[in-house]
């Protein structure tokens, strides 16, 4: 019992990294576990097996030329996947420093993940580098903002928009990175929300770019609404805070910014509100994806959150 404790702390503290990299590694990781294999799982398990395999060739040289550099590239690609050799064999290289910088703390990230799928020997060296502490290999980060903004750019759109509009838009794109949000959703917000107004105010006494009602601008620490710069960084504050309450999901992080967290939980998904739904739909149309690297340690997730990934993508693609 208290191993299988232990294995689930350890899956609470990687798996906002899991989510955040990619699907196939949670994936991969729960089949392993939990029962058999979907097709799409093995798939992805089968793809994992031929970079290990190519990884192991170049780590030692067998049949190619020995090449530790492209080992470690190709073993984090399959450890991406999912697979848990490749996860172990990299922190191997971590911890001795073979072919790559020595490195206790990505050692111990790569044998704690090796470890909850099972593999023995990555346990073990547990012991020699200490358990996980957050810190993640450059080639297992999410996708950088340039790989997830791919084919759009922020200036092109920035230059279609009214002249008066235009620095506000700049300010909201420079102020997005400095919250870890995507410019292109935070754009979509503030352009949904006013139009780039700094000074509208809604029925609802909703005020300025990012619209805050001034319970939401009190609890996120914005003195002058009115102010394009108080104002977007309190509007970016609380899109920050709704990813991180919706684990990613771009679809319910938007529906609360329009009605209200508290709403989305409480009809378990997008509300059936024709405003907020239209709202969801001009944002996903926007921003042409669903998902959103968040950061855990800002607030846990909402409690109906399993649920209300169902209902959101059904709502979605319906």
């Amino acid at each position: 019992m208290k191993q299988r404790c232990r294995a689930n702390r350890r899956f609470r503290l990687l798996a906002p990294w899991l989510l955040a990299a990619g699907v196939a590694v949670s994936t991969a990781a729960i089949a392993k576990r939990d029962g058999p294999e979907s097709f799409p799982d093995r798939a992805v398990a089968g793809r994992a097996r031929y970079l290990l395999e190519q990884a192991v060739a170049h780590e030692h040289g067998e049949g190619v030329g020995r090449d530790p550099v492209k080992a470690a590239a190709l073993y984090c690609e399959a450890a991406r996947l999912g697979d848990a050799e490749a996860m172990h064999s990299l922190g191997w290289m971590y911890a001795n420093g073979r072919g790559l910088p020595r490195s206790d703390a990505y050692a111990g990230t790569l044998f704690a993940m090796a470890a909850f799928l099972g593999h023995a020997q990555a346990e073990r060296m547990r012991r020699f580098t200490g358990d996980y502490v957050g810190d993640v290999p450059d080639c297992l980060q999410p996708p950088s903002e340039q790989q997830l903004e791919a084919g759009w750019s922020a200036e092109s759109h920035i230059q279609a928009l009214a002249a008066p509009r235009q620095s506000i838009a700049r300010t909201v794109v420079k102020l997005a990175r400095d919250y870890a949000i995507s410019p292109r959703l935070a754009l979509a917000i503030a352009l949904t929300e006013s139009g780039l107004n700094p000074v509208a105010v809604s029925p609802k006494n909703a005020m300025g770019v990012m619209q805050l009602i001034p319970a939401t601008a009190a609890r996120f620490n914005v003195r002058n609404p009115f102010d394009p710069v108080d104002n977007i960084k309190g509007g970016l504050a609380y899109l920050r805070w709704l990813l991180a309450y919706f684990r990613g999901d771009i679809a319910l992080a938007a529906a609360g910014y329009n009605a209200g967290e508290g709403a989305v939980d409480r009809y378990r998904g997008v509300p059936p509100y024709p405003e907020t739904k239209a709202y969801v739909a001009r944002i996903l149309a926007f921003v042409k994806r669903r998902q959103h690297p968040y950061d855990s340690s800002i607030t846990e997730p909402s409690t109906v959150l399993p649920g209300l990934e169902l209902v959101s993508q059904r709502e979605v693609d319906s």
